[in-house]
């Protein structure tokens, strides 16, 4: 009795409270007071292509004028800091959903802005980066496949995930610097459709932007299958 009183107590005055400081959010159906939405770690000065923060304003950092990544430009909107560096982990491995809105609606808010300035290329299509079915199936969930499907609804666009499928398992990539990482990554994607892909604009979802690694495989194999152009867009990036 007392833990359904509790949970009905949280139910009616916390649902609808800020996720960060739990205070009224200054906007209905919003989850995120304006206070803490300025707090939040926007990127500033970033590679052009890889969003990697920088120091200054930048087209290409060192690592993209050496070797650029397959894919044309990553936009990322925030750091990899504080409270991202909690929200993030909750959604992806505890799978709490209104985090995982909340990152959803960050990041399509960013993507609008972008997507309206008269250069921007607006993707065919969204795809998010797969999970080996053996590791989906133990969490249960993919948590790029939950992002891009909002952001699929919030910025209308089409979204398939059977288009790039994850061909082998691979080593977990935490602790792997950025070499190890594209090894452990080779062949690590399929495309079973690769017709459907012929001459589309695509923009490749995930949660965090790393060194990169996995989306430029990702990409790779997107692009080898017909795809036109990859860009990537993420929600955080680690400096």
């Amino acid at each position: 009795m007392k833990i359904t009183l509790v949970y009905n107590w949280i139910k009616n005055n916390l649902s609808n409270s800020c996720l960060l400081c739990l205070a009224a959010p200054d906007e209905a159906q919003s989850n995120i007071c304006h206070a803490c939405l300025a707090d939040l770690p926007w990127q500033q000065a970033c590679c052009a292509r890889c969003a990697l923060p920088l120091p200054h304003a930048s087209t290409r950092c060192g690592r993209c004028l050496a070797t650029p990544p397959a894919f044309c430009h990553a936009v990322v909107p925030l750091l990899y800091r504080f409270p991202l560096d909690a929200l993030i982990p909750a959604f992806k491995y505890r799978r709490h959903n209104r985090y995982g809105l909340l990152l959803a609606r960050l990041l399509a808010d960013h993507l609008r802005q972008h997507l309206a300035e008269p250069e921007a290329l607006i993707p065919d299509l969204l795809v998010p980066v797969p999970m080996h079915p053996k590791r989906q199936a133990q969490r249960g969930y993919n948590q790029a496949f939950e992002l891009t499907r909002d952001l699929a609804g919030a910025l209308h666009l089409p979204c398939r995930a059977d288009l790039l499928l994850r061909a082998r398992q691979t080593a977990a990539q935490e602790g792997l610097d950025a070499a190890a990482r594209r090894r452990n990554l080779r062949g690590a994607f399929t495309c079973p459709h690769p017709a459907q892909l012929e001459g589309l604009h695509l923009a490749l979802i995930d949660d965090v932007m790393t060194t990169g690694a996995t989306l430029d495989e990702a990409s790779r194999t997107l692009l080898a299958a017909g795809a036109a152009s990859v860009q990537v867009w993420c929600v955080a990036r680690t400096p």
